[in-house]
């Protein structure tokens, strides 16, 4: 039985506590050797020669110091990927095999495919980890034709159970769209990045969340600056406040800002990066740390339940 999605205590004050909020990243840890890496790749296969075929690349895949084989999976992490989004997807990954041991699921659409049918690559890695060997396994579909409208009856039979599911959809999600309905019911959580939109729609993410939990890497990247304004507090709250940068963005820290202050903040500017002026005073920008997207998505796949503070910026920046 699938779990219900959690729920994070409400915030307690519209000052520091809830803007300060967000997701450590933990740099600490670090990689350990490799022992063995083997793939397979097949063309209109099923899903069951698939599980065969993960099966047979864990028994040979046996460690020169005869280490015992352990599958350690801490969630199963599915990614919708188009094409486009596929090479910055499996980049992402690569970050992540050690730190969050899983069975990875990478769904690539291909629906104008004259045939329908699934194409398979597999890719299992092995990493020391005392006397064991801690398994990261990566599964990436082309789902052609037909199938790519239906990724869950291809994607249920390859989850492992009693583990949560993680959704990270690349680019903007068609939320209307049979894909998103059925992964979204697969799925304890779902991770999106709205600065990856070429189109913001805020009013339709909004209504996902009485669907599920929805993490936004666009949001966490916010935190530092969330946490310079509400050091800004109160003299912020009667001042005329202007916003700049990525769209995704900015709009999120303007939705923060109305959904504390219960007032409007002037629309924002397109800008390559985030600046914030007060009573026309320019801001100094918080210190930003270098993370990595897998250091980012890392942080998202560490995290269970609810944001209400997200949600609330998100509602209040579609308004």
């Amino acid at each position: 039985m699938r779990r219900e999605h959690g729920v994070r205590p409400p915030p307690t004050s519209c000052c520091t506590v809830t803007a300060a909020l967000g997701v450590g990243i933990d740099r600490r840890r670090t990689m350990s050797a490799l022992l063995h890496h083997d793939t397979w790749s097949g063309e209109d296969v099923t899903v069951s020669e698939i599980e065969r075929e993960l099966q047979r690349l864990r028994n040979s895949s046996a460690t020169p110091t005869g280490a015992m084989h352990l599958r350690t999976s801490v969630l199963t992490h599915l990614v919708w990927a188009p094409q486009q989004w596929l090479g910055e997807a499996e980049e992402t990954l690569q970050g992540l095999a050690e730190g969050h041991p899983s069975r990875t699921i990478i769904l690539t659409p291909a629906p104008t495919a004259e045939a329908s049918g699934i194409d398979a690559h597999l890719a299992l890695r092995s990493f020391a980890a005392g006397q064991h060997a801690v398994y990261s396994e990566v599964i990436t579909l082309t789902l052609r034709g037909s199938t790519a409208l239906a990724p869950a009856s291809s994607v249920l039979p390859l989850l492992i159970s009693d583990l949560p599911v993680f959704l990270r959809w690349r680019g903007r999600p068609d939320f209307g769209g049979r894909p998103w309905r059925q992964l979204v019911g697969v799925a304890d959580r779902v991770v999106i990045d709205s600065g990856e939109w070429d189109e913001l729609r805020m009013a339709e993410l909004a209504r996902e969340f009485s669907h599920t939990a929805v993490s936004d890497i666009a949001w966490a990247r916010t935190l530092e600056w969330r946490r310079t304004l509400a050091a800004c507090w109160p003299a912020i709250t009667e001042q005329e406040i202007r916003i700049a940068g990525p769209t995704g963005d900015a709009e999120l820290l303007r939705g923060w800002l109305v959904s504390r202050l219960q007032r409007g903040v002037r629309a924002v500017g397109v800008e390559e990066q985030l600046s914030v002026a007060l009573d026309g005073v320019p801001v100094d920008p918080p210190i930003r740390l270098a993370y990595t997207s897998s250091e980012r998505l890392s942080a998202e796949l560490d995290r269970f339940g609810r944001d209400p503070v997200y949600e609330e910026a998100v509602r209040a920046a579609e308004a």
